[in-house]
């Protein structure tokens, strides 16, 4: 499993650009959803959520489901994509040469086409469960598979010559003794580790194969349940930071300063072993389809002796998920 490759300082001017404050954040089950009939029913990631309704997350609290949805009903939004910039100044973060080289180094690849930006904002009481990152393979991605789809294809492993290699850099812009970056950097037997936040730093790592996850934030008001929903959205009023039921009356239902709040900002980047690996990403070619994906998972369910119909069973999307996505044991 590649080395995760820390980044200190991130610029060499300080972080004031990407300090900024930009508009409102939606939960992160607000973004985009596929719905096609295997799996039907299935959350985006129902790998992770149901994983940590069962265990009670990195604090393995004995919560009911309602509470620990609302504790990793986390924030986000885009701040770049390609060649579009939802927030101006981020251009410097999307091309920091820092970023890229380590990127370089994790994957062993020297072609890199940074692709992403986005923020992730979390409220006292809140944690991150346990997950891998969502991987695309060519022609097989978050835009026309369901994600939890793409976790269980890369956890089978069967998909590898199809693999996009992507490097995460998961970089932070103010010091906390809350929130730590947990992760299992030799799999999901081996030992956590936790990763402090300091401002003007980065951890570049492979985050579509190592588990990782986010300390519960907190403060005094901890064990409080974040007035969290489905629809809440998280946005700047008056100088503080503002929990909005989202559902046309608008009513403010938690305030927070900023410095109560855990901010990070993902840049992610395509990683390739020359032009010719990334010409063909760029042009579409050699790409799965979902029906020789289907097949191909059927099969191998087959041959492990699990019971499978076929793509039409209605279980068969959870029948994946538990034979391919197996979660690192958390502690307390």
């Amino acid at each position: 499993m590649p080395t995760p490759i820390p980044i200190d300082p991130l610029f060499d001017d300080g972080p004031e650009a990407m300090v900024e404050r930009f508009g409102r954040y939606r939960t992160y089950g607000q973004h985009e959803r596929i719905e096609l009939e295997i799996g039907r029913g299935l959350l985006p990631r129902h790998d992770s959520v149901m994983n940590f309704i069962r265990t009670g997350g990195l604090r393995r609290a004995e919560e009911d489901p309602t509470t620990l949805a609302a504790r990793t009903s986390y924030f986000r939004e885009e701040y770049g994509y390609g060649d579009r910039v939802y927030a101006p100044g981020i251009e410097g973060f999307l091309r920091n040469p820092r970023l890229e080289a380590a990127a370089r180094e994790v994957h062993g690849l020297p072609v890199v086409e940074p692709a992403i930006a986005y923020a992730n904002l979390m409220v006292p009481g809140q944690e991150l469960a346990v997950h891998t990152d969502v991987p695309e393979f060519r022609g097989a991605n978050r835009k026309v598979f369901p994600q939890w789809l793409l976790v269980v294809m890369l956890h089978s492993g069967l998909f590898d010559a199809w693999r996009l290699r992507i490097a995460t850099g998961i970089a932070w812009f103010h010091d906390s003794d809350h929130g730590a970056l947990a992760y299992w950097p030799d799999g999901p037997d081996g030992a956590v580790r936790r990763h402090r936040i300091r401002a003007n730093t980065a951890l570049v790592l492979d985050t579509d194969s190592t588990f990782h996850g986010v300390d519960r934030v907190t403060d005094d008001s901890a064990e409080v349940v974040p007035p969290v929903r489905s629809t809440t959205v998280l946005e700047p009023r008056d100088g503080r930071w503002a929990l909005v039921a989202d559902d046309g009356a608008g009513e403010v239902v938690a305030t927070y300063d900023f410095a109560d709040l855990r901010f990070s900002v993902s840049w992610k980047a395509y990683c390739f072993a020359d032009e010719d690996d990334r010409d063909r990403w760029r042009h579409h070619e050699d790409g799965l389809e979902l029906d020789t994906v289907l097949a191909s998972l059927v099969d191998d369910l087959r041959r492990r002796g699990v019971d499978a119909d076929g793509p039409q069973d209605p279980a068969l999307g959870r029948t994946l998920i538990d034979t391919y996505v197996r979660f690192p044991v958390v502690g307390g």
